[in-house]
């Protein structure tokens, strides 16, 4: 089995992202935003290709064995980062108005680059592909529940004696 050590029998690695890189030589410029999303979807294809494997006993007839089951791998940007070889800092501040490496002609791809690999870790925890509780949390995605009271001050307490209190006798 070629994803399998022939001396161990263990599964390799399957977590090579560092050699899927875009490109070689200089860091990319990405002049256009066209530029910079058919790199983002040349890391969406690297993505839907090389899939993650993890091991499941399965049994039959009474003998076992150990086979691969390729499972999602998430999308990321600091995944998207490493492949197109710039930094996650570098691709936060193309985003910030004032800064000086801002890039307000890659704002809007760049958007729906975010929005697409947001969508891909959704439906992938959705549908149960990828672990639910560690894509909510990466999406902002919380069951909140308020602890305080209005406007973030403190809970207003009151015992039953206290309601009743102020409970009209007339009827």
């Amino acid at each position: 089995m070629a994803d399998r050590d022939p001396a161990t029998g263990h599964f390799l690695p399957g977590n090579r992202i560092w050699e899927a890189r875009a490109s070689s030589g200089p860091k990319p410029k990405f002049e256009t935003a066209e530029a910079l999303w058919d790199a983002a979807c040349e890391y969406f294809e690297w993505v839907h290709e090389n899939p993650l494997y993890k091991d499941q006993l399965v049994t039959f007839q009474g003998s076992a064995t150990h086979e691969p089951v390729a499972a999602m791998r998430a999308m990321t940007i600091r995944g998207l980062c490493l492949f197109l070889g710039v930094s996650h800092e570098a691709w936060r501040r193309w985003q910030v108005e004032d800064d000086e490496i801002h890039k307000p002609h890659l704002a809007e791809v760049m958007r729906q680059i975010e929005d697409t690999i947001y969508q891909w870790k959704f439906e992938g925890a959705a549908a149960d592909l990828l672990n639910g509780s560690i894509i909510a949390r990466d999406l902002g995605l919380a069951d909140k529940k308020e602890l305080t009271g209005a406007g973030g001050g403190p809970m207003e307490v009151m015992t039953l004696a206290d309601f009743y209190a102020g409970q009209s006798t007339d009827t």
